[in-house]
């Protein structure tokens, strides 16, 4: 069956990670992405991390669906090329520095004026304009002035940066709905439009509402550790045989069933723990209770007692754990995706299910402009002299 963007076209400038995941996702759709790179190695992300067979993880993760093309963006043919390519595609993704691409004669004036139905997507650490515009930006830098690393960690550690690029992801996400809802706009309008994404706004998205209680109030929320900022107990437990279980008991209607499960009715009636607002009050006392009765047994009987309680619980897994978990693998959500030398390489699978129009993997990450010529013949009508007289030019 066809995805849910296949006939969209799909030039894909971008480097890293926000950008070119936000065009991996389209491909997962669908779409027909073009990864665009410099003839002179690729983009950066090609040698970040340890190399597997000639590719990184890194990016391997986040550029299947897509295919090659190389281009000088420094010649001014290159440039042309691109403009060319640009006039045929339904969306650009490019993650520059603001004005790199103007300089390029890329700018949004230049490229709208030749197809006005095409969309930008801008992708920037911390957007277009403001004193911080120019600033290079990578996820822990935006992890950081957005305010997530202030409330992560231990409540008497230091700020810490999560165990992945939430910024980086998130950015993603958000650059692929400005997308499809730029698309659903030209549907109405006939015109496209540019769509900017930002790891800064989108670590202060994920604030929730750290920010509007501290304007209201002045409370600036502390570091809590794996405590719940709003529901006690809300916390990881270790288990006799030194297994982890991370346990959300917070509500009035979790934790009678909770204090039940433990063997503790009586709790519900102390007037220390008989309401949300008493155990966030208590919640030191409440979690040495909690943690005296986890030490008592194995990880796998508190699991099973709780699950039939009906309490929100999980053991802390490992990525040995995640990958042999019966739920993972009744989801299927790790695959195998195609790759020259080693045949696949096993990768996480797209996160969003359509019934009607499915995501799909049909091939990996793409070699340095692999299917330069295609796409020229395809998209710009090209022959085949014409390819040649690119490729001897250095153009591609």
């Amino acid at each position: 069956m066809l995805g849910s963007l296949d006939g969209i076209r799909v030039l894909d400038m971008t480097r890293y990670i926000a950008g070119p995941f936000c065009g991996q996702l389209m491909g997962d759709l669908g779409a027909d992405v073009v990864k665009v790179e410099r003839i002179d190695g690729g983009e950066d992300g090609r040698r970040v991390g340890e190399a597997v067979a000639g590719d990184t993880l890194f990016f391997l993760s986040a550029n299947r669906n897509k295919r090659g093309f190389a281009v000088d963006f420094r010649d001014p043919n290159g440039q042309a090329l691109i403009r060319r390519l640009a006039a045929k595609a339904d969306i650009l993704i490019e993650n520059f520095r603001p004005g790199t691409l103007e300089g390029m004669g890329l700018g949004w004036d230049v490229l709208s004026e030749a197809h006005p139905g095409l969309i930008l997507v801008r992708v920037t650490g911390f957007g277009q304009k403001g004193p911080l515009a120019q600033h290079p930006c990578f996820d822990g830098a935006a992890q950081a002035i957005s305010g997530i690393m202030s409330m992560t960690g231990a409540h008497d550690g230091p700020p810490t940066m999560s165990g992945v690029f939430v910024c980086d992801y998130t950015t993603a996400l958000y650059a692929t709905i400005g997308a499809l809802a730029a698309l659903q706009a030209r549907g109405k309008t006939g015109r496209g439009q540019v769509v900017e994404a930002t790891l800064m706004d989108s670590g202060m998205a994920l604030m929730t509402t750290a920010i509007p209680e501290y304007l209201l109030n002045g409370a600036a929320p502390p570091r809590l550790g794996n405590r719940d900022r709003y529901l006690s107990p809300s916390h990881c437990f270790r288990a006799r045989d030194g297994v982890w279980i991370y346990v959300v008991a917070g509500n009035d209607a979790h934790f009678p069933r909770f204090a039940n499960a433990m063997g503790m009715p009586g709790l519900v009636q102390d007037p220390r723990f008989s309401t949300f607002v008493a155990r966030n009050a208590n919640v030191g006392l409440l979690e040495s209770i909690i943690n005296e009765w986890a030490l008592t047994l194995d990880g796998e009987t508190i699991l099973a007692r709780l699950h039939e309680a009906e309490v929100p619980c999980e053991r802390v897994a490992t990525i040995a754990d995640v990958v042999t978990n019966p739920q993972v693998v009744a989801r299927e959500q790790i695959i195998n995706v195609p790759h020259p030398v080693l045949g696949s390489v096993p990768f996480q699978a797209p996160a969003v299910r359509l019934w009607e129009t499915p995501t799909s993997v049909r091939h990996g990450a793409p070699a340095i402009g692999e299917h330069s010529g295609d796409i020229l013949k395809e998209w710009l009508g090209a022959d085949d002299a014409e390819v040649e007289r690119l490729r001897d030019q250095g153009t591609i």
